[in-house]
């Protein structure tokens, strides 16, 4: 069955959460939890204006079932849209689990959206007005050339391009929604991690306007075997493949996979996966559930000596400093 919402349910929709809306930080007036109606899904929404111009929204919750929603032509603000789980297809984009959209200002056409409901909605989106991006820039007044696509006109469609959340975008992601303040520091650590969310993903738009990771053209089916390759590495933790079983499995030679992987990637095969399988123990230590011993195991290590040499160097702090002393051994 499908859940399907007009335009009118839609904004019907806007306007229930915001009657319901709860305000978890008695500190932060502009800080609104609005649980999701059950005939809709299990969890909520979360919206936080911070300094004017910015505000973050973070999406939590696990759908009922397929979702398609009518949203008419309308003018957006720079959206950082990270999809730590969960999915979406419209006319512009196809996002899916660990990956993200980045939108510039500018008309959004009227379109529909579809949610699978096959995964849990994670998302955390970071919307900025186009005059705090520009003031950035200092006195020079106008934004390098890479980035002047994302400031478009209000007559003018907004640009849209879709990308892969790097390990590091994901551990601030992970920040933010595990924010541990109240009040005023609250706010200041949120708009920093909203900030580093936002160089990071600009960073990356930098690079794919430069064409830097373009140098060697990738075939489309090449792309799908390198994604395919990523998907093997990080179902196999424990015991991963070598390279050259990677690309045979896949069907790639070993050169073609590691100059494609990095290409795609912006990171060697390995060098990827040491990083995944650091973000992964850490959240999984952040849990609480699970021993050291246990966390390392899960996450493919053997030495435990190496497990916490590797730990501390990504982290700078000894993978037991994440857990409650019932768990730290």
């Amino acid at each position: 069955m499908t859940i399907s919402m007009s335009e009118q349910v839609w904004a019907d929709y806007e306007e229930e959460l915001i009657s319901q809306a709860q305000y978890p930080d008695l500190e932060d007036q502009h800080d609104l939890l609005m649980p999701q109606p059950a005939w809709l899904a299990q969890g909520y929404v979360r919206e936080i204006a911070l300094r004017d111009g910015i505000t973050i929204k973070v999406d939590h919750y696990k759908m009922r079932d397929r979702w398609e929603q009518a949203n008419p032509e309308g003018e957006e603000a720079v959206r950082f849209h990270c999809h730590l789980s969960g999915d979406h297809l419209d006319a512009r984009t196809e996002v899916g689990n660990l990956e993200y959209s980045l939108y510039g200002s500018g008309i959004t056409p009227k379109q529909t959206m579809i949610c699978s409901g096959q995964f849990p909605i994670v998302e955390v989106t970071i919307e900025m007005e186009p005059e705090v991006l520009t003031a950035f820039v200092g006195r020079q007044g106008e934004l390098p050339s890479e980035f002047q696509h994302l400031i478009g006109s209000t007559s003018q469609p907004s640009y849209a391009r879709v990308g892969s959340l790097s390990p590091t975008m994901q551990r601030v992601l992970w920040q933010i929604l595990r924010c541990p303040y109240q009040g005023m520091t609250k706010r200041m650590y949120l708009e920093s991690k909203a900030l580093e969310v936002a160089a990071l993903m600009l960073e990356q738009e930098r690079e794919a306007q430069q064409g830097r990771r373009l140098t060697i053209a990738l075939k489309p089916d090449e792309v799908d075997r390198i994604h395919l390759a990523r998907e093997i590495l990080l179902r196999n933790l424990e015991q991963p493949p070598s390279l050259m079983e990677l690309a045979r499995q896949v069907g790639l030679n070993d050169n073609s996979l590691k100059r494609g992987f990095k290409q795609v990637f912006g990171q060697p095969v390995f060098a990827y996966l040491l990083d995944y399988r650091m973000e992964q123990a850490q959240q999984l230590l952040m849990a609480g559930e699970l021993k050291v011993g246990e966390v390392m195991q899960r996450v493919g290590f053997r030495s435990r000596k190496y497990f916490a040499e590797a730990f501390r160097k990504r982290f700078g702090v000894n993978p037991k400093d994440y857990l409650n002393p019932k768990n730290s051994r």
